[in-house]
């Protein structure tokens, strides 16, 4: 058993993501935990070099392609379950956590205390700006979908706006402020080969 982890997290790349949706532009856990870690770094780089935090942008990186392990276990619960209220919330976070202690277990014991910072959430800086580049994944992702003609998204890129202007960290404001436009624009219009 010590051997399967890393076979196992090779596998995120199995589970789709807004199971309930339509997507135009398919996505898996293994795409939302990459840029999920590109988000995370950036905003952890932005703290730390416009707002003087001192939080590591490689520990929110390395966190953030870990975050969603768990679901090589149990699956995407889609989002309107999972937060549907308070008791399926709190039982979905035991399961996440057990399967994480579950995959831990799947690792040679002397590597175990470097993932279980990872995989069981333990430093509450890092959470925060995974948790931040989470949301703001989807909400990029929503984004997209728009642009691709899909109306699908609209209300979820509505409500996830909507939750990202109520978090505290002034580097996602500022990605957003910056950043997310850019989203919005054609290969050609980014100045891609100019």
């Amino acid at each position: 058993m010590e051997q399967n982890f890393f076979a196992l997290i090779s596998r995120m790349r199995y589970i789709g993501r807004w199971g309930l949706m339509r997507n135009s532009l398919p996505e898996n856990v293994q795409e939302h935990s990459h840029m999920v870690a590109v988000l995370a770094h950036a905003l952890a780089v932005i703290g730390r070099e416009l707002f003087g935090k001192t939080v590591s942008p490689e520990a929110c990186a390395a966190a953030a392609l870990y975050h969603d392990a768990s679901e090589i276990l149990t699956g995407d619960l889609p989002t309107p379950i999972k937060y549907n209220n308070d008791e399926i919330r709190k039982s979905y976070k035991d399961i996440e956590r057990a399967a994480s202690r579950r995959l831990l277990d799947m690792l040679p014991e002397a590597l175990r205390g470097a993932f279980s910072e990872l995989l069981l959430e333990a430093d509450e800086d890092v959470t925060a700006y995974v948790k931040a580049a989470d949301k703001l994944s989807a909400y990029i992702k929503c984004v997209e979908e728009r642009k691709a003609g899909n109306n699908e998204f609209l209300s979820a890129e509505a409500q996830l706006l909507e939750t990202l202007e109520k978090n505290p960290l002034p580097e996602l404001k500022y990605f957003i402020e910056h950043f997310v436009p850019a989203f919005e624009l054609t290969l050609d219009e980014l100045g891609t080969m100019q």
